[in-house]
């Protein structure tokens, strides 16, 4: 862990509401000039804090109208190859989140396609077809009720 001071902890708080603002609007709402707000940024970025900037999109404008959570559990073959089977979810863009658990279930995924019948072509021609797959719950999520990306800090 890094430690952070409170000026760098507001920083991260105002990138993490709008990566798009400059340094100058950073460093006003953080009570910094511009030249030591860049600073800070510059070295939590190096650090590694600030991993990348992105734009969150509204997937249900660009199409995307089903979210899916499936836990899969692989067999004993499948075990032994966690990184392998990781690496290839992480090569599907439908998968936007996988976690390795621990309990009855190896992964949890988060899937986002078009509809229901995407979701059950991805299924049952790319993700029931991985090696070592022995189990998939799939649950679909019926509405949103908080989505967010900003870390509490």
């Amino acid at each position: 862990m890094i430690h952070l001071d409170p000026f760098e902890r507001k920083i991260l708080r105002e990138l993490q509401r709008d990566a798009s603002l400059t340094t100058a609007q950073i460093a006003e709402r953080v009570g910094l000039t511009p030249s030591p707000c860049w600073r800070r940024i510059d070295r939590l970025e190096r650090e590694g804090l600030i991993r990348k900037r992105v734009a969150l999109l509204d997937r249900r404008k660009v199409g995307l109208n089903a979210q899916i959570f499936a836990q899969v559990k692989l067999n004993a073959h499948g075990r032994a190859n966690l990184d392998e089977f990781g690496a290839t979810i992480g090569a599907f863009p439908e998968v936007l989140d996988a976690y390795v658990l621990m309990g009855t279930m190896d992964f949890m995924l988060r899937i986002v396609t078009q509809d229901i019948d995407a979701y059950e072509r991805f299924f049952f021609e790319r993700l029931s077809k991985l090696p070592g797959v022995q189990e998939i719950h799939s649950t679909v999520a019926l509405s949103e009720i908080k989505s967010t990306n900003e870390l509490p800090i």
